[in-house]
């Protein structure tokens, strides 16, 4: 509390101001944060920031202490950095270490130690041969540990049984911890993340218990062999990181801009962990989430990333020695007319991005509209049933997708014993091994079309179900799928073209007989990029998570035609890829980056309309305590206008909700002489008053002199672009400095839906 002065003068005595104190010359807690379910003021974040850091440099010029302080600030973001890497790299590894145990756990247990999954297990076995490497005595199937037999009718039906009830018992368990701990730990996190870093607030989103229970219910989701991945849910679980170590630091925990720069560097250590793909990772975060991208946050993403990625290869989850379970060696260039087939697979991707991104927000907008959305549990454990039901019988679903994908990706060498490699050998072969000559398939070549076929089709009809549960559910994995086991189709067609009909002139100038012309596990790898390219739109940075998550390098072209014709046809049906469809299904605030072309003006979006009532406004110095509190409590407004007066209407500052609340609950407790009709008064003097009045109450230091304004007659397309650039909450509208009216992100985001032919109510957030 400031003493009071004593030398007061007469006109301060008459003032009562004598006894008056501005009690905010000492920051009270929770000024200047913000409520669930708001959005943060950007340029209010950024200049608290630049106070705070003018503070601390003018204080390390005071003594050696402060100026240790000091750069231990400085090198705060450095740390936090690394514990994100060092945390999300160490849960990555774990996580795919237990989903490759629970996995195979559906299928049988290893006798000598129940923990290794069926490559571990046959790996420490003595007795497994090169040709039978997937068989070892220590590994049963659940069917001859119980019955004895490894054949049968009798035997597959169990098999079948026991598959599709672990199946059924891991979901299960997924959506119940989900449903009972964390509710915010369902999906894949990726639109709510864009979301949260554009200055959305969601409290608990980003919790201890979300991080917890995403972890443990995503190993259990993907175990459970439903059409879904993990490198999603991972840059939602790299991100609950981020937030856990912000709220170790001031620095961040008490200011939400700085805090989006982390969680923007976390996102990164996500993708990284998720593909081993470290600068894939870094410009994921650029391109597809982050709102607000410094260099500074460039250059910390770049770091998360590489601890993250040192992290994973230190524990080694794949035990291959390397980062990526899809690493590739392709022994064969591409040829320039492979890119008409490369260009088709891009169409491909670009037609399954809209089909998937049209069925699947007609799907999840019938769980929300109707009372399937009261079932969650119920439709889990529906749609597992009939996954692993359907899925069994075929090989190529059976397995994890994980795998299904590295098989496709892989060349056939001499040493595959794939069915997909089941070609007719020349005997009289001399060639290296590694340069096999395309041969004519086998038999098993083409039963594993006929199954692939199968696959893919139900790849793309479960995929549009699954997504958007309740419970854990990434989407990339499942695109790749797609995209990969068309690719494959398409390759063994182009190969035994090529080799039955290598006189035709498409081939004659580059595929000569005897030659490995044609790779088709490099069409798989197009494949899927196209695929996950259509459904996200991402470009560069689906690119680059390609090459490094496959070592091709030198197949960059063909991924960067096939992705940008991808990007192409699916943008010929709608811009917006799947997180932008949910974002705008689910009603969030958020500004995308597309251009606004309308012609209208700021009158036209601004509030009050002409039928409404005139705007809530305080006066600087007329205004009782009474009045703020009666104001505060008839409307919902996140902040009021102040003005000179109600007559001139002259703009003076704006002052948030939550600040006044907080200020007069404050001074009522602390400051002795403030009632109900004690004035309230914003100038830097105090009102003349009689001094039988109450004492009235200062609150200049809430408000902000600066507040953004446009004139009425600004054009919406400069005021979007404001808001999208600058992070305004709100924005006023002013003629010649007279307050007309005001515009908020709301109004806004309901305006550019209006401009589109859409109910602009139906897109807010509730």
């Amino acid at each position: 509390m400031r003493e009071c002065i004593s030398s007061a003068t007469p006109t301060e005595e008459m003032n009562g101001a004598g006894n008056l104190m501005d009690f905010l010359d000492e920051p009270f807690p929770d000024v200047g944060t913000y409520e669930d379910f708001h959005t943060i003021d950007w340029l209010r974040e950024k200049s608290r920031d630049t106070d705070r850091h003018r503070k601390i440099t003018s204080k390390s010029k005071e003594s050696m202490w402060e100026l240790i302080k000091g750069l231990l600030d400085a090198w705060s973001g450095w740390l936090v950095m690394l514990l994100i890497g060092l945390l999300s790299g160490t849960l990555a590894g774990v996580i795919d270490l237990a989903v490759d145990w629970m996995t195979d756990l559906k299928e049988g247990v290893c006798l000598s130690a129940f923990w290794y999954s069926h490559e571990q297990c046959c790996w420490t076995s003595n007795e497994t041969t090169f040709a039978d490497r997937d068989k070892c005595p220590q590994w049963q199937k659940w069917a001859e540990l119980m019955t004895g037999y490894t054949e049968g009718a009798g035997v597959y039906v169990l098999n079948y049984f026991l598959y599709v009830l672990w199946a059924l018992f891991f979901s299960f368990l997924a959506v119940s911890l989900v449903r009972v701990f964390a509710p915010y730990a369902c999906g894949s996190g990726i639109p709510e993340i864009k979301t949260i870093l554009s200055g959305f607030i969601i409290r608990g989103y980003l919790g201890k218990w979300t991080l917890l229970i995403k972890t443990v219910t995503l190993v259990l989701a993907v175990s459970s062999g439903l059409s879904l991945g993990k490198e999603g849910p991972l840059v939602h679980v790299a991100c609950c990181c981020g937030n856990l170590f912000c709220s170790l630091f001031s620095k961040y925990s008490k200011n939400e801009g700085k805090r989006r720069e982390v969680l923007s560097a976390a996102a990164a250590a996500g993708v990284s962990v998720a593909f081993g793909a470290p600068i894939g990772g870094v410009l994921f975060s650029l391109e597809e989430v982050s709102y607000y991208f410094p260099l500074k946050t460039l250059w910390r993403s770049f770091f998360a990333a590489l601890v993250a990625a040192f992290t994973l290869r230190s524990i080694n989850p794949f035990g291959n020695n390397r980062l990526v379970l899809f690493y590739v060696e392709y022994h064969t260039p591409w040829y320039m007319a492979e890119l008409v087939p490369f260009i088709l697979l891009g169409v491909f991707g670009g037609l399954w991005g809209t089909l998937f991104i049209r069925g699947n927000i007609a799907w999840c907008r019938r769980r929300k509209t109707t009372s399937l959305g009261k079932y969650p549990v119920l439709e889990v454990i529906a749609v597992t049933g009939i996954t692993a039901i359907l899925a069994f019988p075929n090989p190529y679903t059976r397995r994890s997708t994980s795998e299904l994908i590295s098989e496709l990706f892989n060349d056939c060498g001499a040493l595959e014993s794939s069915q997909l490699c089941d070609y007719i050998n020349n005997p009289n072969m001399t060639r290296p091994v590694d340069d096999i000559p395309d041969r004519p398939a086998g038999p098993g070549v083409y039963s594993a079309l006929w199954q692939l076929t199968l696959a893919l089709i139900f790849k793309i009809v479960i995929t549009i179900f699954t997504f958007g549960m309740k419970i854990p559910s990434g989407l990339f994995i499942p695109s790749m799928a797609v995209g990969a086991i068309a690719g494959r189709i398409v390759g063994i067609a182009v190969e035994q073209m090529a080799y039955h009909h290598h006189d035709w002139i498409i081939f004659k100038n580059w595929c000569r007989p005897g030659a490995d012309c044609v790779t088709p596990g490099l069409y798989a790898m197009v494949g899927a990029a196209a695929c996950l390219g259509g459904v996200t739109r991402m470009t560069v940075s689906l690119v680059v998570i390609m090459f490094e998550l496959t070592g091709g390098l030198e197949y960059i072209v063909p991924l960067m035609a096939a992705a940008v014709t991808s990007k192409w046809v699916a943008d010929a049906f709608g811009k917006e890829g799947i997180y932008e469809a949910h974002i705008q299904l689910n009603g969030y605030p958020y500004l995308d980056q597309d251009e606004f072309t309308h012609r209208t003006l700021a009158t036209d979006v601004m509030r009050p309309r002409r039928n409404e009532p005139p705007l809530s406004v305080l006066t600087q110095d007329s205004t009782t305590v009474e009045d703020v509190e009666t104001l505060i409590k008839e409307t919902d407004y996140n902040g009021f206008p102040v003005v000179v007066s109600r007559e001139s209407e002259r703009l003076i500052g704006f002052v948030q909700r939550r600040d006044l609340i907080l200020a007069i609950k404050n001074a009522r407790q602390k400051q002795d002489g403030v009632v109900s009709n004690s004035v309230v008064y914003f100038t830097e003097d105090a009102p003349q008053i009689p001094a039988s009045n109450p004492q009235p109450l200062k609150l200049r230091r809430i408000l902000n002199l600066s507040p953004f304004t446009v004139t009425d007659h600004t054009p919406m397309e400069t005021v979007v672009d404001i808001f999208r650039k600058l992070g305004l909450r709100q924005c006023l509208v002013t003629r010649s400095g007279r307050l007309l009216g005001i515009i908020t992100k709301k109004d806004v985001l309901r305006h550019m839906a209006q401009m589109m032919n859409q109910d602009p109510e139906s897109i807010m957030f509730n």
